[in-house]
Parts: C-alpha cells; structure tokens; sequence
C-alpha cells in the first residue's frame, strides 16, 4: 500500500550544477539481451574506458542487484517488472547526482524498458541492444544456467520458457556474436562522442 503524506524535499545542488562541475552529462546507458550476449561484460569495459577517461560511471548489475535491493524478487513476470521498476528508480537517482549509470539486466520486456525511460528526461536513455543469438548464448552458457533450463532445473529462463523482446528501435545495437569486446566498446564510445554525450 502507498505510503501518505509524504512530501517531495528539493535537493540544495541540482543536478545541472553537478553536470557543469562534472563537465559531462549525466545518463543512462540501458544494456538489455540475452544472458550470456555479454551486457556485463560490455558495461564493466565500458565503465574501464570512461573511468581511466575521468568520467564518473557505474554499473548497476542484474546478478549483483539480486544479492542486496531486489532479492526479495524471483524471476515471475511479475517479479521481472518489479525489478526493472526499482532499478529505474536507481538509475535515476544516479542521472540526479550527475553520474552515468550503465545497467546491465535481461529486461525482457519492452513495456518495461520503455517505463524507465518514460521516468527520465530527455536525453538521459539510451537503450543499448546487446544482441546475441540464443544459440550462441547457449554454447557460451557462462553461468550453466542455459544447460539447468533445459533440464527444467530452472523455470521461467527468458529465451527458454520465457519471452524476450528485443528493442524495436534502440539506440545502438551492439552484435557480441560478431565483434569482440573491445570492438563493442569502441562503437560505444563513437556513439557517444557523435551525439556529444562525452568529450575526447
């Protein structure tokens, strides 16, 4: 049940001043796929590239957020929306302080992708399509989780017996399947060099 009489408390340093004294903007890079595409990978490389570059990012992990805000959520759909509800939440907080958050989640479905960034400003997602065959992820299986779905040790594995759908118009689409890691990180980084979202 919503809590009541809860009032909004401005903030005394506002996010455009935390983005002049930063000299970069503030945004979300939404890396969604298939387990196994490589969104983690990806969005920790990534972190490496703009951290030794003095920008401030951080990672915000599927598996990771599970282990502390979100573990009380299983993988139902329902629990799905919820997790991603949440981390939406998170990743607004950190746009507010004036840091670029990368998020790495399956987030399945669109409806969901598309609320967080309904809750943002312009600008501020960009939803990043780690896209990776299903057969491709299941040779790769890093977690073993692919081989446990098929053997119904695991229920509800999007990709297995739950949907994904991929982003009908995402602002990248980054193909693991194809290129290697740094390969990917680069055309991430010439995307956000073109649309002035970092600086050399």
């Amino acid at each position: 049940m919503a809590a009541n009489n809860i009032v909004w408390h401005d903030a005394s340093v506002t996010k455009e001043e935390r983005r002049e004294k930063n000299k970069y903007q503030s945004y979300v890079l939404w890396f969604t796929g298939l387990s196994g595409s490589g969104k983690s990978t990806l969005a920790n490389a990534l972190a490496r590239y703009l951290y030794e570059s003095n920008i401030q990012a951080y990672v915000l992990d599927g598996d990771n957020i599970r282990h502390g805000l979100n573990k009380d959520l299983g993988f139902t759909d329902d629990d799905r929306k919820e997790n991603i509800r949440r981390i939406g939440e998170v990743s607004k907080l950190f746009v507010d302080s004036g840091q670029i958050v990368l998020t790495a989640f399956i987030s399945p479905f669109r409806e969901d992708r598309q609320q967080v960034k309904d809750i943002l400003s312009d600008n501020e997602f960009f939803e990043v399509y780690v896209k990776c065959s299903l057969d491709e992820c299941e040779v790769r299986d890093p977690k073993g989780l692919y081989k446990k779905a098929r053997n119904n040790e695991i229920k509800h594995f999007t990709g297995i017996d739950s949907p994904y759908e991929e982003p009908v118009n995402p602002a990248i689409t980054v193909d693991t399947e194809s290129q290697d890691i740094e390969a990917s990180v680069k055309q991430i980084v010439n995307f956000l060099l073109e649309k002035g979202l970092i600086q050399n």
